[in-house]
């Protein structure tokens, strides 16, 4: 793994998994989606990860039309590297998840590297009652869902970025995803600095144990050498914990009301800023420094804010 001197803390402020009412802070229209990552970029985050929802029920969109004001309005104010998902929503057909990034060609896009089980169903133990009607039918339904990103998916995603100068923030969930990941930078699809986000805590995927971590890390090192850049991200309860450890082995770290709703036991995040500001503290007590969005753009190659699609 490439050495780190500066930290680089990666913000994704709404996502697909979780439900408007799950949380009275979950960013849902345009507007709230623009503050939300305006705020976490103000806080310390060189990237935000952007999703966008439907404004009248808050369904995850793939819809470049839902995506143009965020970018819009985000560009002007921020320096902030805008990473656009092509994972949307494991209930998306691919075609309809790449639609944004093919449209926009931003420095940097999220790619799922594996097919897998993507159980949601598990939050029904906690949130029983719902203002849309999607909300509890898209939970249940995770028990018989594979969130489908095959070789050809993948093939087809990184020839989007080629085309458009994208590079990819790679997101593996499981030591498969490392393999693939190994098997199309062979194939010379996929070039250095290779950007690794590591998925712990979510069903279907790795667990959320320290030694998950560590066995990922020696995956990782093993599979990709020094050529690549190492992010955490810990699900729910294990995002701030998980981020420490990682970080104090060298790696960046993601937070955001995508990945977990909570700030502490119990305890519903008010924004994404907060939980942006929380693990800036941790960094800053490991002694740490949290790197800018230009340092963050040298350090894995992209092609700079001017040179997108939006």
């Amino acid at each position: 793994m490439a050495v780190q001197r500066k930290v680089v803390i990666t913000c994704a402020v709404t996502g697909a998994i979780h439900t408007p009412s799950m949380s009275e802070h979950l960013p849902v229209s345009a507007a709230e989606i623009t503050e939300a990552a305006l705020g976490a970029a103000e806080a310390g985050a060189a990237i935000v990860h952007l999703h966008a929802r439907d404004p009248e029920d808050g369904r995850p969109s793939q819809n470049p039309d839902h995506f143009a004001p965020i970018l819009a309005g985000l560009k002007p104010h921020t320096d902030a590297v805008l990473n656009i998902t092509t994972g949307g929503s494991p209930h998306m057909a691919v075609a309809e998840r790449m639609r944004p990034a093919a449209e926009f060609q931003p420095e940097l896009a999220s790619l799922n590297m594996g097919s897998m089980n993507f159980g949601l169903f598990p939050m029904l133990e906690r949130f029983t009652e719902f203002r849309h009607e999607w909300e509890r039918a898209a939970l249940e339904g995770s028990r018989d869902l594979v969130f489908k990103n095959t070789f050809a998916d993948i093939e087809s995603i990184l020839e989007i970025g080629a085309r458009g100068g994208t590079r990819f923030e790679f997101e593996c969930y499981d030591i498969a995803h490392l393999n693939n990941l190994a098997h199309f930078r062979s194939r010379g699809l996929v070039t250095g600095p290779v950007f690794v986000q590591s998925i712990f805590g979510l069903l279907g995927g790795i667990g959320a144990h320290p030694e998950d971590l560590m066995h990922m890390r020696r995956t990782a090192d093993r599979l990709l050498g020094a050529d690549y850049h190492w992010s955490v991200l810990g699900a729910g309860r294990n995002q701030i914990p998980l981020a420490t450890i990682g970080a104090a082995q060298g790696a960046h770290v993601r937070v955001g009301l995508e990945d977990s709703l909570w700030i502490g036991p119990g305890q519903l995040a008010r924004s994404n800023a907060e939980q942006v500001a929380r693990i800036r503290t941790v960094l800053e007590a490991l002694n740490l420094e949290v790197a800018t969005p230009d340092e963050a753009r040298a350090m894995l190659g992209l092609k700079g804010r001017d040179a997108v699609g939006f």
